[in-house]
């Protein structure tokens, strides 16, 4: 049953996650601020009973089963929509999350209702004292990155605005969500994130880091590894979503020279792990995708938004330099 005072949907996408989703659901029922949330896990047509084990084992959680795999984003906003709470948190299921995480997260974006998102501090599974995210970063070159990842986690104990909250966990305020979109289901799986960072920068908002939020992330747990078929083919093609459909005309040909700088970067990147066709294939993709079905999704220009678009402009000159930086 959910709480009267419930203000906060965790929201958790599961496939094929019997070997995380205990731990991830025991830590959250092991929270002291039981009120203030309520869970719901969106099964995406998982094929290794973990959503028979969570509906055993978990009545207390609201479970919603997808016939089949329908891609993180798909799954996320079926739990956004169903979600009658002022905030919604996701959570990926290879998750271990600290005391206080949700009370954390829940009273940063308390703070101001300018703010859309608040990244938690993602711990490495298998080196806690690691960073695996600290927010997300999105430069010049076309590329999104994770601040501080494989970085010693106590240089990284300061509550920062950042580019985008990784959607692994972060918690985000719904009345936003209604006002910009939800998730776009164009992109299934990857760089959803920064898309919808991004574009809730473009409105105004802001995106923050919380430190006092923990959680450690096994990481690559449905995908199976960081550099696959898969997700490279899926990663690349979104790579040139975000740009096409949140950057306006005139600041993407401004920003031209680097952005193909960026792509001859990657392609030579996958090319050395025996990928680079795969990865030219998404980025056309992404390309025929953007001028045909997707023109509808690019984020109309505003004139009223224009200082938000130079603020982003700013932050990916910034951002470029930050990747050669210690955070």
């Amino acid at each position: 049953m959910r709480g009267n005072l419930a203000e906060v949907t965790v929201v958790i996408p599961n496939y094929n996650g019997i070997n995380y989703i205990e731990g991830c659901l025991d830590s959250l029922y092991r929270l002291e601020e039981q009120e203030l949330f309520h869970v719901l896990v969106v099964d995406n047509g998982s094929a290794d009973g973990s959503a028979g084990r969570i509906r055993e084992r978990y009545p207390q959680a609201e479970l919603i089963c997808l016939p089949e795999n329908t891609g993180f984003c798909h799954a996320v906003n079926v739990g956004i929509r169903q979600a009658r709470t002022p905030f919604v948190l996701l959570l990926n299921n290879d998750t271990v999350v600290f005391p206080d995480f949700v009370r954390t997260l829940y009273q940063a974006i308390m703070k101001d209702e300018k703010i859309f998102s608040v990244s938690s501090k993602m711990l490495d599974w298998k080196d806690p004292e690691r960073i695996d995210d600290a927010g997300d970063r999105y430069c010049v070159l076309g590329w999104a990155f994770s601040r501080g990842k494989g970085k010693t986690a106590s240089a990284f104990d300061k509550a920062v605005p950042v580019f985008a909250a990784c959607g692994g966990a972060s918690i985000y305020r719904k009345s936003v969500l209604e006002e910009i979109s939800y998730f776009d289901e164009a992109h299934f799986a990857y760089l959803e994130d920064i898309d919808i960072g991004y574009r809730a920068r473009i409105f105004g908002y802001e995106n923050w880091y919380e430190p006092a939020a923990g959680v450690l992330h096994a990481g690559s747990a449905s995908s199976g590894s960081r550099y696959n078929e898969w997700k490279t083919k899926l990663a690349s093609a979104n790579s040139v979503l975000v740009i096409g459909k949140n950057m306006p005309c005139l600041q993407w040909l401004w920003n031209l020279p680097f952005l193909l700088a960026g792509f001859v970067i990657k392609t030579c990147f996958f090319t050395s792990k025996k990928m680079g066709i795969l990865y030219l294939k998404g980025v056309f993709r992404g390309l025929r995708y953007m001028t045909k079905e997707g023109r509808g999704s690019k984020v109309r220009f505003c004139r009223s938004h224009l200082k938000n678009y130079l603020a982003i402009q700013g932050q990916l000159y910034l951002n470029f330099f930050r990747l050669f930086g210690k955070k």
